[in-house]
């Protein structure tokens, strides 16, 4: 499979969030509007002095190798379940919620994932419920893995921190007060998803790791390492592979941002490969999103007299519940394919 011969050095912003960080003067305002400018025409940003230590970053990269170096039985002991925590094998999950390319979403994603979401305890009232994405999550054996949960919850801490951080550019960036989101997010959704993409020659021809799809989050932060393998369709443009330093953290804005923003904010089409002949790609994206039970509803700076809110409101649990049984084989076997379809308007598309 080639790739395309055009990179994104020149299409995608760089958003430098340090000066906010060490809360300089108007530093926040500037970096809204960054952001506004890149969530509006592009979708993507990389986002650089965020204060997550490269050491981190390559600590957690090494513990996911650990972790798919393991017996596949060992792994599969962990198989994913209903709350999409858990091992999902490679060849077992379809982009099939995807609107992007529908013809070529029904070849499987040469990946396998772990998937973690937040470390509630087993007695947690949520856990003994069985609330749906409200899971104890599975964890290999501390003798098999020794010191992985603690890497994975650190790591997932430091990120969610920061991505709480960012809340007051978003709100702002969408002429909102500044702390419009802390109700929403007061105790966020998140789910870590650990790739291990293995290279492309030994997959079926014209497979790719992850194929073209959008992600269903407010947001997405990739952590660059060593080998890359993303790549985008950014709005009047073919597809790019990305290029961002190391260190760096790759975000976009996802479906259920877009539908929140009544398509104000896009949620822009990629994909990933491993090419990269004879070597393993570890990838470790964190989705983040509102409280599971949060009524997302057209916010009201999005919508006017001759712009429509075109969705009605949504929770993260309605959302996801029909997300995860069209994508993860695990999940469908856990709980068939029975959801209710949130739906695109019929008058708009995916890129609209």
């Amino acid at each position: 499979m080639n790739d395309p011969a055009n990179n994104t050095s020149d299409l995608i912003p760089t958003l430098d969030i340090g000066p906010y960080l060490a809360g300089e003067a108007d530093a926040l305002c500037r970096l809204s509007g960054d952001l506004r400018n890149a969530m509006e025409n592009v979708g993507f940003y990389i986002l650089v002095n965020h204060g997550i230590s490269m050491s981190q970053i390559s600590e957690t990269l090494d513990a996911i190798k650990r972790f798919h170096e393991l017996p596949l039985d060992v792994k599969m002991a962990l198989k994913g379940n209903e709350h999409n925590v858990g091992y999902m094998a490679i060849n077992s999950s379809v982009s099939r919620a995807s609107q992007v390319d529908a013809e070529g979403t029904s070849q499987p994603n040469f990946v396998e994932a772990f998937f973690v979401k937040r470390d509630l305890a087993v007695d947690h009232p949520d856990v003994r419920a069985n609330k749906l994405f409200r899971p104890a999550n599975q964890w290999p054996e501390p003798n098999t893995l020794p010191g992985f949960r603690e890497i994975v919850v650190s790591y997932c801490k430091t990120m969610e921190q920061l991505a709480q951080k960012m809340l007051p550019a978003y709100a702002l960036a969408l002429d909102l007060p500044e702390h419009f989101f802390s109700e929403p997010f007061a105790e966020a959704t998140y789910s870590f998803r650990m790739s291990h993409y293995p290279p492309a020659e030994l997959g079926e021809p014209d497979q790719f790791g992850v194929s073209a799809h959008t992600d269903s989050s407010f947001l997405t932060m990739l952590p660059q390492g060593d080998l890359p393998g993303l790549q985008v369709k950014l709005p009047g443009h073919d597809w790019h592979p990305v290029e961002a330093p190391r260190g760096s953290i790759v975000v976009n804005s996802g479906d259920l941002m877009r539908r929140w923003t009544n398509h104000r904010f896009l949620s822009t089409p990629h994909r990933a490969i491993n090419n990269n002949p004879g070597k393993d790609r570890y990838a470790i994206p964190f989705f983040f999103d509102a409280h599971v039970d949060f009524p997302m509803a057209c916010l009201p700076t999005c919508s006017s007299e001759d712009n429509q809110a075109r969705y009605e409101p949504i929770t993260y649990t309605e959302y996801m519940k029909w997300f995860s049984r069209k994508n993860y084989d695990h999940v469908r076997d856990k709980v068939g394919t029975e959801a209710e379809d949130p739906g695109v308007p019929k008058t708009q598309s995916i890129r609209d």
